[in-house]
């Protein structure tokens, strides 16, 4: 074969990986692409340089676990993405005219991360509520009102108390909560949690540490097949404490390599606090930039943990409906991106 004939089958091969590229919204799990619109329906176009070349689509949504399946188990049965620090959002100015001196830790507003004085951020989740009467939200405050009253007030300026899960009805000796779907049908869709002891006598706000157990959060908590306690909670394995907490982000975040971390590193620390609470899995998973990830990431992760507490499946697309038990659809590929 002649050089010219070398270069018109190049030159041909060239054409047709070109044109089965895929684009305008085709473009599946992990297929290069060039802009959000090339991917399909819950994911987006992203570059993650440390573990793959150009942009590729990863997921930017999660798994609606009550509408795949059902709303009738307690609270504590199901798993919920949790964003640290959720009002350090890039690129947000200061609405208190003090100067934000904390790290970054998410890139998306309060309504994108649940779908900056307190008022305000609290006004997004009053209309987060209103306009999504089946969802429930919860709050776990790092507490440092002082003023008698003064989170209450807050709570209650922006509209919220109509929303508010009851302290009475918070289980305090390890026992199951009550079901989603009463909670929803009795609007209490708001849970709100405080590090500060007294406030649970004096405003009725629940102390996070009487209802939940939590891993150290920051690089203390990223170590491989460790998963130590943070020093206010209990050890993970109190199962007087019916919720399980994982954080899994940098003392220091660095949204570089938020995509390396949201990714398989995680999943496998949710395996480790599992067997650290006791063969508990996780209700909540922490991170920083919770839409980075090289592939599923931390959505994939919360797939991981419903199917594990729904019905023991290693994804909660392959749980059968109707199906508490380990009854799994093993045609569902799990990605562990």
């Amino acid at each position: 074969m002649d050089l010219r004939a070398s270069l018109v089958l190049i030159t041909a091969s060239l054409f047709f990986s070109v044109a089965k590229a895929c684009s305008n919204g085709d473009c599946k799990l992990l297929d290069p692409c060039s802009s959000d619109g090339d991917c399909q329906a819950g994911l987006y176009c992203f570059s993650c340089p440390l573990e793959f070349s150009g942009s590729r689509c990863v997921r930017s949504t999660t798994t609606n676990q009550f509408k795949l399946l059902n709303n009738t188990l307690p609270f504590n049965k199901y798993a919920f993405l949790t964003t640290h620090n959720a009002y350090a959002i890039e690129g947000e100015p200061s609405h208190t005219r003090v100067p934000r001196i904390t790290f970054t830790n998410q890139e998306d507003n309060i309504t994108q991360q649940l779908n900056e004085p307190a008022i305000d951020t609290l006004k997004e989740i009053e209309a987060f509520l209103s306009a999504n009467p089946t969802e429930i939200v919860t709050v776990i405050l790092e507490d440092y009102v002082q003023a008698p009253n003064g989170l209450t007030k807050v709570f209650t300026d922006a509209g919220l108390m109509k929303y508010w899960f009851p302290l009475k009805n918070m289980p305090k000796n390890g026992q199951d909560w009550p079901l989603i779907s009463d909670m929803v049908a009795n609007n209490q869709r708001l849970l709100v949690f405080t590090s500060i002891r007294s406030k649970e006598e004096s405003e009725g706000i629940a102390y996070q540490w009487n209802y939940m157990v939590e891993n150290q959060y920051g690089d203390g908590g990223m170590h491989a097949g460790n998963c130590p306690n943070r020093t206010e909670s209990s050890p993970l394995d109190d199962r007087t404490k019916s919720l399980v907490l994982v954080n899994y982000f940098p003392t220091i975040p660095f949204k570089q390599i938020a995509c390396e971390h949201n990714s398989a590193n995680l999943i496998n620390m949710l395996h480790t606090c599992f067997g650290a609470a006791g063969n508990r899995w996780a209700n909540f998973v922490a991170v920083n930039f919770y839409k980075r990830s090289d592939g599923g990431g931390a959505f994939q992760a919360l797939d991981t943990l419903n199917g594990k507490l729904l019905c023991g499946c290693d994804d909660v697309h392959a749980c059968l409906n109707g199906s508490t038990s380990s009854a799994c659809n093993h045609e569902i590929k799990v990605d562990h991106s």
